[in-house]
């Protein structure tokens, strides 16, 4: 394997080392376009853990059938949600590092360098390591943004990461972070959402609780997101003090023949609206920021899915995309992760009192035992007197 010597990684080590985030999300077409979509779901599809199928069957259905045909539909999709600045996913996970980056820095009073990487397209991942790198970044933190662990998710997007460490000579000390699905903060946000949503708009007759559906055998198989979005579902429905016939839990965006992981949403969505819910309101808890799959799909296709069977609305209530509730939701969760990574705060600094939303048991624990660690330590011992020699 040829590895890549750049200028960044060599004067890395000139620096003082510091810790720092690699926030990785799905990734996203550059652009609307046949073209764009279809670069893009050539490298997403190609990657064994979104496809498990043998390559020489699958190959001949990617770039015979789906590759050629598909593209033309997603970009009716795509246009409907593209805003000005871009991709709604692109846009919203952005504006989430940067917000980010500015709280620990508030909160630990120094600099943490934090990066957004995406596992298919831009920004790339050997791309964020490179500025990560130039930054002397030597203690690294992944928090792939799927609050429920997936092999098709979060595996994926360690396995792009990992691939673009190994063209890298030097490489920083690691910790990742693998979801987040019952956090207590991370449940708070939702149900803040939620109740938020209600005063804004009133409160539905029924809330549709929709993840992104697996094939069905990802559970008999192994992997846990099953378990972790019914866990989520449930404890964000105790939150809100939903009995059990006012919530479902269900999942979307099935894509082939297999079966996938029951009940459908888009099923679920029809059944609700015969049974005579007027108003449904959905939530979609898998989902870090605002993309194709909650715009169009639920907010948009859903919808007229809803009207057209008896319901008179579907209201989608957005993901936590950069909301202030989110980025302490992440705070709390790297501030925790990082802690043996970061110096000791000035003594001018402590005691310090961090604003409410962060006012977090966490942080309450780290301040206090920093400033003991302080207040506690021994004096240093005083200097031997020296003779003046006569």
């Amino acid at each position: 394997m040829r590895y890549r010597a750049t200028l960044d990684e060599s004067t890395a080590r000139t620096g003082s080392p510091r810790a720092g985030v690699l926030l990785l999300n799905l990734g996203t077409p550059r652009a609307p376009s046949v073209p764009a979509i279809r670069s893009y779901l050539r490298v997403f599809l190609s990657d064994p853990r979104v496809v498990r199928l043998p390559r020489v069957l699958w190959w001949p259905i990617l770039h015979g059938l789906i590759l050629p045909l598909r593209p033309r539909r997603l970009a009716h999709a795509y246009a409907k949600i593209w805003s000005v600045e871009g991709s709604p996913l692109l846009v919203h996970s952005q504006r989430l590092a940067d917000a980010l980056r500015t709280r620990l820095a508030e909160i630990f009073h120094t600099e943490i360098p934090v990066a957004l990487a995406m596992t298919y397209g831009e920004p790339s991942i050997a791309a964020a390591l490179e500025r990560l790198a130039a930054d002397y970044v030597r203690h690294l933190l992944v928090v792939p943004l799927y609050p429920q662990y997936s092999d098709a998710t979060t595996g994926a997007s360690l396995d792009a990461l990992f691939r673009a460490l190994q063209r890298r000579r030097w490489l920083p000390a690691l910790r990742t972070r693998l979801g987040y699905h019952d956090e207590p903060a991370y449940l708070r946000a939702l149900a803040d959402a939620v109740r938020a949503h209600w005063r804004a708009h009133g409160r539905g007759e029924h809330l549709l609780i929709s993840f992104h559906g697996l094939p069905e055998r990802s559970l008999t198989e192994g992997d846990p997101y099953y378990c972790f979005c019914h866990k989520t579902a449930r404890l964000l429905a105790e939150s809100l003090e939903l009995a059990e016939t006012q919530y479902t839990l269900a999942f979307q965006s099935r894509f082939g023949r297999a079966p996938w992981l029951k009940p459908y949403t888009d099923e679920r969505v029809i059944e609700l609206a015969r049974a005579g819910v007027r108003r449904l309101d959905v939530i979609c808890p898998g989902f870090a920021a605002d993309c194709l799959e909650t715009l169009e799909e639920v907010a948009l296709r859903y919808d007229t899915l809803f009207r057209a069977h008896g319901g008179e609305a579907l209201r989608y209530i957005p993901a936590l995309n950069d909301h202030p509730n989110h980025v302490a939701l992440l705070t709390e969760l790297v501030g925790r992760e990082l802690r043996d990574w970061l110096p000791e705060p000035p003594r001018a600094a402590l005691p310090y009192t961090p604003p409410l939303e962060c006012a977090t048991p966490f942080f309450e624990e780290w301040l206090q035992t920093r400033s003991a660690d302080v207040q506690d330590a021994p004096a240093p011992p005083a200097r031997p007197k020296t003779k003046t020699p006569p």
